[in-house]
């Protein structure tokens, strides 16, 4: 199969299981899983980052493992840590049967008494999971280096246990909103790919694919709304996943087109608007001016 045909073909898997995609996307998507490397997602919250990792694993059929980054995660949640009360009661339980203390060491720090957090469980799964590194610029320059060192190697090093290599590699997808500069290292042990917001025809097909109530006239109404929304100087733009919200939301109101019922228009918009400031921005006269461009 030529690699056009591959492509296509992937991304017709993607629609499928109800993630539309830019073909440039799924380029990138069938060299990650080719060249087994780690693909980096960057673009703005609510573009479709996450939800591109929910739809590989149905492709796939493999597990979806997430590791959701923040200020101070380290390896205790990431990757492993020991089963203490567990532990604890074994000790207990091997004093009482007078084992040596060597034995009672080897004993209490077996595989058994591991918990896996989601790095050390997404390269022990037999069959390849997708990890989902999520939002990666949330979390320190100190964990990204410790990542970057296992992306590396798929490999983890347990001082009690000794190294664990992988079983199989996963297929791995970092996500970043950019609120911090990714190190250069990271970078360069990923491929990229830059998710930016749909354009109309691509939006219009997500939301007729996950609203499939909503007439052809109301769906093209909203994603013109939204999309002419985004160019508005606002503090955050609706994403993809507002988009689809708002949608369901005029559908449960009975609304038919957006001129049928003005103030319900206004009331739905607590769909889209996610801060004070950009609900205060929004008067009445701007939302009668974006009602009006779409109708």
């Amino acid at each position: 199969m030529s690699k056009t045909n591959k492509i296509n073909e992937f991304q017709s898997q993607l629609t499928d299981v109800g993630y539309i995609c830019e073909r440039s996307l799924a380029s990138s998507l069938v060299l990650m899983k080719s060249l087994q490397r780690p693909i980096l997602l960057e673009g703005e919250a609510g573009v479709g980052k996450t939800e591109i990792s929910r739809a590989l694993s149905e492709v796939f059929d493999c597990k979806l493992i997430r590791l959701q980054c923040y200020e101070g995660l380290d390896v205790n949640t990431a990757v492993y840590e020991w089963n203490y009360q567990r532990q604890m009661l074994a000790v207990k339980l091997l004093e009482q049967s007078e084992e040596q203390i060597d034995k009672t060491e080897q004993e209490i720090f077996s595989k058994k008494y591991l918990l896996e957090r989601p790095l050390l469980k997404a390269i022990t799964q037999q069959k390849p999971p997708v990890l989902l590194i999520d939002e990666i610029d949330r979390a320190d320059e100190e964990f990204e280096a410790y990542l970057l060192e296992v992306l590396s190697d798929f490999q983890i090093s347990i001082p009690e246990l000794g190294t664990i290599e992988a079983t199989s590699k996963p297929y791995v997808i970092l996500t970043s909103n950019g609120t911090r500069e990714l190190s250069d290292a990271l970078r360069r042990r990923c491929l990229y790919h830059y998710v930016d917001y749909p354009d109309f025809a691509r939006e219009l097909r997500i939301v007729n694919t996950r609203v499939p109530d909503i007439g052809l006239q109301l769906s093209r109404q909203v994603v013109g709304f939204v999309q002419n929304l985004r160019r508005i100087d606002l503090q955050k733009n609706p994403g993809v996943a507002e988009t689809l919200d708002w949608a369901a939301s005029l559908l449960s109101l009975d609304v038919s087109s957006l001129d049928d019922d003005i103030e319900a228009i206004k009331d739905s918009l607590v769909c889209l608007l996610k801060t004070r400031e950009d609900s205060e921005a929004l008067g009445s006269m701007e939302i009668e001016r974006l009602v009006a461009k779409v109708i």
